[in-house]
């Protein structure tokens, strides 16, 4: 019988089990640095009117019947110059009417300075071994902080 039991344990065929445990921990901090912004609006002229004669005057030549307006030939921090328009009443005696619209674009900036925290401190990620993150610090507006664990257990 002894014999029978030894046997028995040689010829037995081993079990497999395929067994996977798999721990994934990241933290991620992603800080934005202070900055500006800024929307440029353009120049822009207009005339209207009734019973007006518009007139420009340049380099002393006079056009009637023309109005003035803006001009490329004179650039100042890439607002571009103005050539003024003058008015005469056509019919003396009549009623007439005129609006003269001018909007003055931004000027080119050389150089920005930016002041002001937008999270330039920095933030600190502490994870503890309970699988526990935390994340502390003066981070700025825009700023954020991502920690995660995944655990996976197989047995196939």
């Amino acid at each position: 019988m002894k014999r029978l039991i030894f046997l028995f344990f040689l010829i037995a065929v081993p079990a497999h089990a395929d067994m996977r445990h798999k721990i994934t921990t990241s933290a991620q901090i992603s800080l934005d640095s202070a900055y500006s912004s800024a929307t440029r609006i353009g120049t822009t002229y207009s005339v209207t009117g009734n019973n007006i004669t518009p007139s420009t005057t340049v380099g002393g030549t006079t056009t009637s019947g023309a109005i003035g307006g803006l001009t490329a030939d004179s650039l100042t921090a890439g607002v571009p110059a103005l050539v003024d328009t003058d008015f005469a009443i056509t019919t003396a005696g009549s009623a007439y009417s005129m609006t003269e619209s001018l909007t003055v674009g931004d000027a080119v900036q050389s150089a920005t300075t930016v002041t002001g925290s937008g999270g330039v401190s920095g933030g600190t990620i502490t994870s503890l071994s309970s699988g526990v993150h935390t994340c502390a610090g003066t981070m700025g507006a825009g700023s954020s902080c991502t920690a995660q664990t995944v655990i996976e257990s197989v047995v196939d």
